[in-house]
């Protein structure tokens, strides 16, 4: 039915309507466009689209666990992101070479002493880039004033510059912070050599703090641990035969006693023989002194009595210092032990961690699992019903 052949009152209506209608779309349109701008604006802000950006790189040896868009921190704050992640030559020292912005105002934290850092747990896949604010160098970007009073990045710091006078420094004996203090003074009285004009090419390296990783320490300390462990187990079985030779004396001597008991059943008769002979010997003045002592064996006995002494004495000292050694041993093997428990007890943490994240895993295909959209594919594959068992007639009775 067209407009014409309406009624002059269902016109009316119809107008009124379609300006209804105009409005709300009008109105929804306003709104989706106020929220898009909301949206785009809180973007930007979170992501620094128009806040000055100025390029950085680093080169580590291991870039496992980076991603290009990852955020870049420093000091517990998000101050920019990675753009670049590239393999360096098969000769190069370094292995990786990585990109990065910094958005403004937080390049000014970062100066020619610099530094950036890997963090995080490399066989757990959480890893982030980390710079270190400057303290005795020079700034890596200067900044102008613009008519508003806004700080705008003009020049960068030539790296080439500022490595080559720290070179010179530390070869002149010069120690870090303090050669730092001489780039800064130097930079400042002659910015036109250091600075050069700030372009969408140039860029800054920042030289990789080269802390050895959680992963390497507990290399070492395994690599440690394997080392000790010979020697430990050496130390047992030195004191096995040790023990075992002392068990086998402790056999002999036994043996000696049982075979002793005879000689002191006899020992009556050698007493009675013993008084008979000194009887006859005490008669006479010195009579068995000079019998059993002649003059020449006694002055000889004099003079072997204090070799005796001095040899009693220096075995006495040898014995004295085989104890302390062993002594100084066993301290040694407490002390490896309780290196070895501190270990232990450092790697608690780690051991919990891993364990937690297999129960959370766990629990996660669980919920899969019971989920109305991907219940179906966690059924049961049917299996073949088992054969039915054939009927057994009662006992006595005949099939017809």
């Amino acid at each position: 039915m067209a407009v014409q052949d309406l009624t002059p009152q269902l016109r009316t209506r119809l107008s009124r309507l379609e300006k209804w209608v105009g409005v709300f779309v009008t109105f929804a349109t306003l709104l989706l466009l106020t929220g898009l701008a909301y949206y785009l604006h809180n973007t930007a802000q979170r992501k620094g689209w128009f806040v000055p950006k100025v390029r950085y790189q680093t080169s580590l040896a291991d870039a496992s666990g980076l991603k290009i868009g990852q955020p870049v921190m420093l000091m517990g704050f998000e101050v920019g992101e990675i753009t670049r992640i590239e393999a360096n030559g098969p000769y190069d020292y370094y292995n990786v070479t990585v990109d990065f912005v910094i958005r403004a105002p937080y390049h000014g934290y970062l100066w020619s002493d610099s530094r950036v850092r890997v963090a995080g747990l490399p066989f757990l896949g959480g890893r982030s880039l980390e710079v270190l604010k400057g303290r005795y160098g020079a700034p890596t970007v200067e900044e102008d004033k613009t008519p508003s009073g806004r700080k705008v990045p003009r020049r960068i710091l030539i790296h080439a510059q500022v490595d080559k006078l720290k070179k010179q420094l530390l070869a002149a004996g010069e120690s870090g912070d303090k050669a730092q203090d001489a780039i800064k003074q130097a930079v400042a009285t002659n910015t036109a050599a250091y600075y050069a004009i700030l372009t969408p090419n140039s860029v800054y390296w920042l030289e990789p703090d080269t802390a050895p990783s959680l992963s390497e320490r507990l290399e070492g300390v395994v690599n440690t641990a394997e080392a000790a462990l010979p020697n430990i187990l050496g130390l047992t079985n030195q004191l096995n035969r040790i023990l075992s030779n002392a068990n086998e004396i402790t056999l002999h001597l036994d043996g000696l006693l049982v075979g002793a008991s005879p000689v002191v059943a006899n020992l009556g008769a050698v007493t009675t023989n013993l008084n008979a002979i000194t009887g006859t010997l005490r008669d006479t003045k010195g009579a068995l002194g000079e019998w059993l002592l002649p003059t020449n064996i006694q002055q000889e006995l004099v003079l072997l009595l204090p070799n005796v002494n001095t040899t009693i004495t220096n075995v006495n000292t040898n014995l004295v210092s085989v104890v302390s050694n062993l002594n100084k041993s066993l301290e040694n093997l407490a002390g490896i032990t309780s290196n070895l428990h501190a270990q232990v007890q450092m790697n608690t943490n780690i051991l919990s961690s891993i364990s937690d994240a297999v129960v959370h895993t766990d629990d996660f295909i669980q919920g899969l699992k019971r989920h109305w959209l991907l219940r179906s594919a966690f059924k049961p594959k049917p299996t073949n019903a088992p054969p039915v068992r054939p009927a057994v007639s009662p006992k006595g009775a005949s099939w017809r």
